[in-house]
């Protein structure tokens, strides 16, 4: 495989078993919803319009689904302090629960399917995962480079 191919095999993965778990535990929650709740755990007080951008959706769409999250008592609205044409959301304590809980969810459903993976395996998962998390957890640099010799 070609290393630009195989950025895009990890993400298509992804996305299947993203997929795959949701279908499996029954989980009819829309994936903006999740995407939205996990933004919200590592960040506090985020506008309706960043929170639009950064789960590639509309700034109507994302202000409905924030009024069912709210509704759901996962999510909270405020006025921002610094704007007060703005909205600002945070994570509930529920919502917070709610990330945890899907979380685990979605291992105990996607567990079965790793069960027979061997030791190297696990490790070359554990690596990926790893590299992963660093070069999605912030934003890029310039100092991070092309991606393209790496």
């Amino acid at each position: 495989m070609q290393r630009a191919e195989v950025i895009s095999s990890i993400v298509l993965s992804a996305h299947a078993l993203a997929r795959i778990a949701a279908q499996d535990a029954g989980n009819e929650a829309p994936a903006a919803q999740w995407r939205v709740l996990s933004i919200l755990e590592s960040r506090t007080g985020v506008r309706i319009g960043e929170l639009a951008a950064a789960a590639r959706t509309t700034q109507p769409g994302m202000t409905r689904l924030i009024g069912e999250l709210e509704r759901g008592g996962l999510v909270q609205r405020t006025a921002d302090p610094t704007d007060s044409r703005a909205t600002l959301v945070t994570l509930t304590d529920d919502g917070r629960q709610a990330v945890i809980d899907w979380r685990a969810e979605f291992r105990e459903t996607l567990a079965p399917r790793f069960a027979g993976l061997a030791e190297d395996d696990w490790a070359a998962l554990e690596r990926a995962a790893a590299i992963l998390a660093a070069h999605t957890s912030e934003p890029r640099t310039a100092d991070q480079g092309t991606g393209e010799h790496e």
